[in-house]
């Protein structure tokens, strides 16, 4: 609980209105994407400036009190439960776009605004900003950052550390730092920019980005290639790659996800068909189509039962929207939904598509598998209810399972979604102990008190790796 004079203090920096402490505010804060998990924080606060946000955090860190930050609240590892309690900062108050630099294409804005907002204004203005993640309609800038999110563009255009030039950001202690700017190169010293993105809220809490920002492509193609055999399918992946051709857009969805996103979606999608590819090519109008040809070669190569080009841009859309509300439309099914982001290299896809599909029969669950495929990085998703404890507990070693059957191909445990709570007992699989180590004393480093963010990254234990069972 947070003493009345802290209170009446840190009303004082934010204004009466922008720390709450009621049960509906400290409920509605208490839980984010992630399934099954939630901890009441004993406040909320809603600043609107980087010095506000520096007064609050010298203030709660001279009471040792823990500060979680938060956007929407969309990711699903755990990344914003407040587990320790302590005090939820909200940044949907620091939304404004500051700058768009027309001469250096860059753009400068607060932590808080709406990445499709973002998104349809530097459009607006004949420009481009790749990161897409599926959540974009809800998710913040600066959550995209804190996680290092991805999206269906990154095979081509990379992921929201690929875009991000600089940082304005507080310090656990209050101090205010700035690295990078509006540079293409830049060595001086350690890169704390790409230190920060991706860092869960666990180093400093980000206020300002500077972002980079492309022409955007003359021309697109939309494909949508059927299969009647899901291994096909992922192994086209790898033979589209191995082609040296670099699709925009190289999306996977099993039979499973096809049936509900139509459901969902009433787009008339192959309801017979194991998996559909759904494939985008970009750029000069000449070499889209000679791409889009030599993709379709491939997909003819590899049995592609039907290849179907989409007839307009509009057409193209309502493919690229039913892939992003692949989750949603899982999320129908049942009454809990658990989404995870294995990741292997491209060349093992469809060795881990079976992995996943060898793991779910195993255990007895029903995992739907979609995802970015051009990139190695799947999307299994199990469909239960937690109420039924023992489902759900071979739900949790059939992820087990998965994540070990990544590592094992060369991949890692989360490609995108971050570690948070959800993936912390595994991270030493992927990273080792010396990693986990060296990670520690970074974090030592920026909050020696472990007030950002706490109980994220670092589990208190290892889990036991698991041995894969392919027989």
């Amino acid at each position: 609980m947070l003493d009345r004079v802290l209170v009446k203090q840190l009303r004082a920096i934010v204004g009466e209105a922008y720390f709450r402490d009621d049960k509906e505010s400290l409920v509605a804060h208490s839980y984010d994407g992630t399934p099954m998990l939630q901890a009441l924080p004993d406040g909320v606060i809603y600043p609107e400036s980087t010095q506000q946000i520096s007064d609050v955090m010298k203030l709660l860190a001279s009471r040792r009190v823990p500060v979680v930050t938060r956007g929407s609240g969309s990711n699903l590892c755990g990344g914003t439960v407040p587990v320790q309690g302590g005090v939820v900062m909200v940044m949907h108050r620091m939304n404004r776009i500051l700058e768009t630099d027309l001469e250096n294409l860059t753009a400068t804005v607060q932590p808080g605004i709406i990445t499709s907002e973002f998104i349809n204004h530097i459009e607006s203005l004949g420009l481009f900003y790749p990161p897409d993640p599926s959540s974009m309609r809800i998710s913040t800038i600066g959550g995209n950052i804190a996680e290092c999110s991805g999206g269906l563009r990154g095979l081509k255009y990379g992921t929201t550390k690929d875009y991000v030039l600089g940082l304005e950001a507080v310090l656990a202690n209050g101090d205010i730092i700035r690295t990078g700017g509006k540079l293409m190169k830049d060595v001086a010293g350690y890169d704390l920019t790409k230190l920060l993105v991706g860092s869960e809220g666990t180093l400093a809490i980000i206020t300002e980005a500077t972002l980079k920002l492309v022409p955007p492509p003359a021309s697109k193609k939309t494909m949508l290639a059927m299969y009647r055999d899901l291994y096909g399918a992922a192994r086209t992946v790898s033979a589209i790659i191995e082609s040296k051709i670099i699709p925009a857009t190289l999306e996977i969805m099993d039979n499973p996800t096809i049936r509900v996103v139509d459901a969902y979606a009433k787009l008339g999608l192959p309801l017979d068909m194991e998996a559909v590819l759904l494939i985008e090519q970009d750029g000069d109008p000449e070499k889209v189509e000679r791409d889009m040809e030599r993709i379709r070669e491939v997909c003819e190569r590899e049995r592609a039962d039907r290849i179907e080009i989409a007839s307009s841009r509009e057409e193209a859309e309502k493919l690229l929207t039913a892939r992003r509300s692949a989750f949603t439309a899982l999320a129908r099914l049942r009454p809990t939904t658990i989404l995870e982001d294995a990741t292997v290299p491209r060349s093992k896809i469809a060795d881990m598509v079976l992995r996943i599909n060898e793991i779910a029969k195993k255990y007895n669950i029903s995992i739907a598998t979609f995802g970015h495929a051009g990139d190695g990085n799947l999307h299994p998703t199990a469909t239960t209810d937690a109420r039924d404890h023992d489902e759900i507990s071979r739900v949790e070693r059939a992820f087990e399972d998965i994540f070990a059957a990544a590592i094992e191909l060369g991949g890692t445990i989360t490609g995108e979604h971050g570690v948070g709570m959800v993936k912390a007992p595994f991270l030493e699989w992927k990273i080792g102990a010396p990693g986990m180590e060296l990670m520690k004393g970074i974090k030592q480093a920026f909050d020696p008190h472990h007030l950002l963010n706490p109980g994220k990254l670092f589990a208190k234990e290892t889990r036991k790796r698991v041995v894969i069972d392919h027989g």
